[in-house]
């Protein structure tokens, strides 16, 4: 293939990963569900972000315009960029990694840790994934991030996918030593329903491993009180990370997330993303909204 057709071709392929969850004009639907979100945003003492896409075209955006730390959600970036490092340097899902005890950090949440609390085993790059995906692991985060380069890696990867409204620049280790680190990695919450639509819609990474990821995510053991909540009941899918931070020097809770993707029973699908900074209410009502936001979406969707 000579230069000039490889760059269209690579043109091409950016102009069809840009236009996933571009916003389209808005619909009746969208509307609704736009002012409803906002009424139950309105008197929250928090900076609350929401998109939706559904069905991969229709869009809503509430507050995107604000750089919401992701906190743990930046494991699902993360994951994307594993995959494509073990792609590239063939690795597997069962490719063995050595943990020593000095790769468990103390004073951090890390159910690997509490597991293995002396190190000196051997867990699968599938396994670590795990951890990262469902239980939010810390210490297993660093981990992957000192096998495939480090926030840097995964944030130069994440931008190779068309987005750009977000940045990935601290180790778990980093925002442990200085809780304000948790601002380097940041998202609006439009850009991360597009990384969520392109995981469930398009193939960017090697088969087993997108498919790994979206059945972890599905089976995520955190957050259960956030989007979740709602589906619980109905025969709903969804596949979600969480994130959720401490409360600031002033009181306030850095960051409490919820992200996903949901397929509804009766043929529609959609990507959602609620990210909420600096909230003075509690942890239970910061998740109640959460919470209550995905019924929202559900309940408008099932119609």
């Amino acid at each position: 293939m000579n230069r000039c057709l490889s760059k269209f071709v690579r043109v091409c392929v950016a102009i069809v990963i840009l236009s996933i969850g571009a916003i389209a004009p808005a619909s009746s639907q969208t509307l609704r569900l736009e002012e409803q979100i906002k009424a139950l945003i309105s008197e929250k003492k928090a900076q609350v972000g929401v998109a939706v896409i559904i069905d991969g075209k229709d869009t809503v955006c509430v507050n995107n315009d604000y750089r919401y730390p992701l906190m743990s959600v930046f494991k699902f970036h993360q994951a994307l960029a594993v995959a494509d490092y073990c792609q590239k340097h063939g690795l597997t899902l069962q490719t063995p990694i050595r943990i020593q005890q000095s790769d468990l950090l103390p004073n951090t949440y890390s159910p690997l840790r509490e597991k293995y609390p002396k190190g000196n085993v051997s867990l699968s790059v599938g396994e670590l994934l795990e951890y990262t995906l469902q239980q939010s692991d810390n210490n297993a985060c660093d981990i992957l991030f000192r096998l495939t380069g480090g926030p840097k890696a995964t944030d130069r990867f994440i931008r190779g996918l068309g987005m750009s409204h977000f940045g990935i620049a601290a180790t778990e280790e980093d925002m442990h030593r200085d809780a304000t680190a948790c601002r380097q990695n940041w998202s609006t919450p439009l850009d991360v329903c597009r990384l969520l639509e392109l995981l469930t819609m398009r193939p960017i990474v090697a088969d087993d491993f997108q498919s790994f990821i979206i059945e972890t995510m599905i089976k995520c053991r955190t957050g259960e009180n956030r989007l979740s909540l709602p589906l619980i009941s109905t025969n709903a899918v969804i596949g979600h990370k969480t994130g959720t931070g401490d409360r600031n020097a002033q009181g306030l809770l850095a960051g409490i997330n919820d992200v996903g993707f949901v397929r509804l029973p009766n043929g529609k699908r959609y990507t959602i993303a609620v990210l909420t900074a600096w909230s003075a209410e509690s942890m239970s009502d910061t998740e109640a909204l959460i919470a209550a936001i995905s019924q929202t979406v559900f309940n408008g969707l099932c119609q």
